[in-house]
C-alpha cells in the first residue's frame, strides 16, 4: 500500500447539496426550507428544551441532590501585591481596604490574603485567613500577620 493508491471506501462520499441554485436543481427559491416561518429564517428556530411555551420538563421536575451554598465559606480576597501601596508600618484591615477601594465589600467570612505578587514594605495585616506563601512574603518583608 502506498499513499498514491489510497482512496475512500465505495459509496462513502456524498455529493454536497448546493442549495439556492436556479433551474434543474430542485432546490432553488426557498432551498428546501418551505415557505415563511421561524425555521426558514437564517438563525431561526427555538432554543434546546423549548416546548412551545409549555413549562419545560427540566424546569418543573425540581432540583435534586446536595447543594452547600448556604454554608459555603465566602471571603473577600486580596493579594499580597496589592498591599504594597500602603506606607511602611501601616495596619491593614478589611475596613481600610474597603475605604481605599481595593475590595468592593467585606464578605460574610471576612478577609483572605493570597500570596500573589511582591510586597516590599513592613506592614501589619489583620485578616481572617492567610495562605502559607502570603505569610512567608509578608514576614520576609518585615511585616506581621494577625489572624482574627
Amino acid at each position: 500500500m502506498e499513499l498514491h493508491t489510497l482512496s475512500p471506501a465505495a459509496n462513502s462520499k456524498h455529493r454536497v447539496r448546493r442549495v439556492g441554485r436556479g433551474r434543474g436543481s430542485g432546490l432553488g427559491k426557498t432551498s428546501g426550507r418551505g415557505e415563511n416561518g421561524q425555521n426558514k429564517r437564517s438563525g431561526g428556530g427555538v432554543r434546546p428544551l423549548f416546548e412551545g411555551g409549555q413549562m419545560p420538563l427540566a424546569l418543573h421536575l425540581g432540583k435534586r441532590g446536595f447543594r452547600n451554598g448556604k454554608f459555603k465559606a465566602v471571603y473577600s480576597i486580596v493579594n499580597v501585591g496589592q498591599l504594597d501601596c500602603f506606607e511602611e508600618g501601616a495596619v491593614i484591615t478589611a475596613e481600610v481596604l474597603k475605604e481605599k477601594g481595593i475590595i468592593s465589600k467585606i464578605e460574610k467570612d471576612g478577609l483572605k490574603v493570597l500570596g500573589d505578587g511582591k510586597i516590599t514594605k513592613a506592614v501589619t495585616i489583620k485578616a481572617d485567613k492567610f495562605t502559607e506563601t502570603a505569610i512567608k512574603k509578608i514576614q520576609k518583608a518585615g511585616g506581621t500577620v494577625e489572624e482574627a
